[in-house]
């Protein structure tokens, strides 16, 4: 037995599929590359591929991981080459590295990710740099988040560790945050940008995911 962990990306061509169709596009992917993957026991065996954190529908990435266990080796030249020319247009692999069996499951050591948002906005200079600056002062901001069961208050400002940056160009606003990913929850760029009550359309925004770390480090550079 043999473990990869996957450096991938997730384009404008596929942004709209759900993390399920995602998954389900890369365990494709892995059976046209014909790759030696391994599958669990039992009545209905699953490929053993597991993913770091779930992509909203609509929002792109230049970095996703994901570790693939094999039943017997390949070098990583081997896979690489194999699985790059079986992926469909929008999803690249950017870096295959192989890592321990025993390494801890990439759910339980993702703690942060970075976003890039690029969205219309008519709004001068002034107000965007008033909103954005009360936000980043703000100790504390609740908001209800509404599911079909439920209604929740969240306290979000204790997931963003670092003041948003932003710019703003030709009516094109661009805003760069981080947001922590704990145990007990997280919280979404949609969200934030909710928050700002500015001249914006929230729908047309462009999210990006930039990346997603372990104490400061991209995962597929955790040891």
């Amino acid at each position: 037995m043999i473990k990869y962990r996957l450096e991938i990306t997730k384009g404008e061509s596929v942004r709209y599929i759900s993390h399920l169709d995602f998954a389900s596009l890369m365990q494709r992917a892995i059976c046209r590359a014909h790759l030696p993957a391994a599958y669990s026991e039992g009545f209905n065996p699953h490929m053993k591929i597991s993913f770091a954190s779930a992509l909203s529908v609509g929002i792109t990435s230049e970095a996703e991981y994901m570790d693939l266990e094999l039943k017997k080796d390949i070098c990583q030249p081997e896979l690489f080459d194999k699985l790059s020319k079986a992926l469909p247009p929008g999803v690249k692999l950017l870096r295959a590295k192989q890592i321990d069996m025993r390494a801890k499951a990439l759910m339980s050591i993702v703690d942060e990710g970075s976003y890039f948002i690029s969205l219309p906005c008519k709004d001068d200079l002034n107000t965007i740099t008033n909103a954005i600056e009360k936000f980043n002062q703000a100790k504390e901001i609740i908001i209800v988040r509404e599911t079909p069961k439920k209604r929740k208050e969240i306290e979000i400002k204790q997931y963003l560790p670092k003041a948003m940056k932003y710019t703003l160009k030709d009516d094109t606003l661009n805003i760069s945050l981080n947001i922590k990913i704990t145990s007990t929850g997280t919280t979404k760029p949609n969200e934030v940008l909710d928050v700002l009550k500015l001249n914006i359309a929230v729908e047309n925004a462009l999210v990006c995911r930039t990346g997603l770390y372990h104490q400061g480090k991209a995962l597929i550079d955790v040891d």
